[in-house]
């Protein structure tokens, strides 16, 4: 049978092709097999169908396939050898044959079929386009206008598709209202019902920190400067650990800008989160000790198989040391990735004190014995 228009559904398919990157064998395959749907559903039929469509006419055939049996129990599924023959003499028991079938009206459907299937490919082909445009941006800031905030998921238009932000990945501090615009990390892509592309950002991420410095400082984007380690209390506080192979380079400095203008311009996206940027240092001691800025150490004992460090601080810096809530002392141990134990001077004195009395009785009482 003739499809309608079959040589322009033809020239559509070499058109996608072209302009979209969808294979035209690929549209045939689906069409063909959308044709065998829409036969069986339409007709209301249980016989096994093939559908053929010819790629450069675009002529559709259709037929019944029956295997060739001795004794037919179902006809729409079995063909007897006798009757096989009129299609195919060399035919033998076993075999199936395919058998051309004129269902009316068919053009009809076929046509209307065609037309769904070329525009779900094309949707496809453009979700697919979507998702790997957005997937090559994971890890990325994207700028989107919030659309809603439903359940405590915050909704952004980011123009082609929806932004997805959780609750765990807002910043505590912040609000989200209809129209704002905000800025966000791609944490990921998914794709969600339908092969709809689903993009979920943070802005809670220490990433999102990272980024903000790698587009407000230069000397990051162009690899002078490398960014370490990020821990981060979102809303709150965050310590960004940066170093610099060139000696020439401050890389403290560098980030902080003059009169602080590149670090209060993150600070200001970051809604007010405070800032300590370090000079990360390969020696643990040193690095320690400036993690746990703006407290000032007095020493450092390290175990580096333990990676433990004993921090001695003066007696008024111990609350500056371990932070409101055991925040500084917390974020320091993060970016290090060191276990820190602080103690005030005043603390530790008392413990050697009670070492060495420790130590006393116990070699008073060992001469007791010896005496005996």
């Amino acid at each position: 049978m003739k499809s309608i228009d079959s040589k322009e559904l033809i020239m559509a398919m070499e058109e996608l092709e072209k302009e979209r990157g969808i294979s035209k064998a690929y549209l045939l395959e689906s069409l063909e097999t959308a044709l065998v749907t829409a036969y069986k559903r339409n007709f209301d039929s249980a016989e096994n169908v093939k559908v053929i469509i010819d790629d450069e006419t675009g002529d559709i055939q259709i037929f019944a396939q029956k295997e060739v049996v001795e004794d037919v129990f179902d006809p729409m599924l079995e063909i007897s050898l006798e009757d096989a023959k009129k299609y195919d003499k060399k035919t033998e028991i076993g075999n199936v044959i395919n058998i051309e079938i004129f269902p009316k009206d068919f053009g009809r459907i076929a046509a209307q079929t065609a037309k769904q299937v070329m525009l779900q490919k094309i949707r496809e082909a453009e979700r697919d386009i979507i998702y790997t445009e957005y997937n090559d941006r994971k890890g990325e800031i994207v700028s989107g206008i919030v659309q809603k905030n439903e359940k405590g998921t915050v909704i952004l238009d980011l123009g082609k598709l929806e932004g997805i932000m959780p609750l765990k990945d807002q910043i505590p501090t912040e609000t989200y209202k209809v129209n704002d615009k905000v800025k966000a990390y791609v944490v990921g892509v998914e794709k969600g019902l339908k092969g709809v592309p689903q993009v979920f950002v943070s802005r809670s991420n220490p990433d999102f920190v990272k980024k903000l410095f790698e587009f407000e400082i230069p000397e990051i984007y162009e690899g002078l400067i490398e960014i370490k380690s990020v821990s981060r209390d979102p809303g709150n506080r965050s310590k960004v650990a940066v170093y610099s192979t060139n000696e020439d380079i401050d890389p403290v400095g560098s980030c902080v800008g003059p009169k602080g203008i590149r670090i209060q311009n993150i600070i200001n996206e970051l809604k007010g989160e405070k800032i300590d940027v370090i000079e990360w240092s390969e020696d643990p001691a040193t690095y320690i000790s400036a993690a746990l800025l703006p407290a000032q150490v007095m020493a450092v004992d390290v175990k580096e198989e333990e990676k433990f460090a004993q921090v001695i601080v003066p007696d008024n810096q111990l609350s500056l040391a371990i932070g409101k809530a055991g925040q500084n002392a917390r974020l320091a141990a993060r970016l290090t990735n060191w276990k820190i134990d602080i103690k005030s001077e005043s603390q530790f004195r008392a413990l050697l004190e009670q070492s060495e009395k420790m130590s006393s009785e116990e070699v008073n009482n060992e001469e007791e014995v010896v005496e005996e």
